[in-house]
């Protein structure tokens, strides 16, 4: 299996950035498709960013200017750059990947912890 682990959330005031990282753990298998979703108190989780093996890329509209999502494949690891923080992107912000494990061809999705990210006003 593999585990997602994510680090960089914290406390920002507005028009501050943080940068998340999300890096998967073991060897032989390759994303497919890295994203970030987040999740505010009584909201439904949504999508933030995502990136395909072929560096395409896809933003929520609210954040379409102000995150920049990337990835480093030789470290597994998925970022997400957050400049120009609102109080509105407040939320636990999770990652995903979708993937395949070279061996034997099988396809894999994983769900990081989380981490929080609060805005102050």
């Amino acid at each position: 299996q593999v585990q997602l682990v994510e680090s960089g959330g914290g406390l920002v005031q507005a028009g501050g950035s943080l940068r998340l990282s999300c890096a998967a753990s073991g060897s032989g298998f390759s994303i497919n498709i890295g994203g970030w979703y987040r999740q505010a108190p009584g909201k439904q989780r949504e999508l933030v960013a995502a990136i395909t093996s072929g560096n395409h890329t896809n933003y929520a509209d609210s954040v379409k200017g102000r995150f920049t999502i990337s990835r480093d494949n030789a470290k597994n690891t998925v970022y997400l750059q957050m400049n120009s923080l609102k109080p509105e992107d407040t939320a636990v912000y999770y990652c995903n990947a979708q993937g395949i494990y070279s061996s034997s061809g099988r396809l894999f999705g994983s769900w990081g912890q989380g981490t929080q990210v609060t805005v102050s006003s």
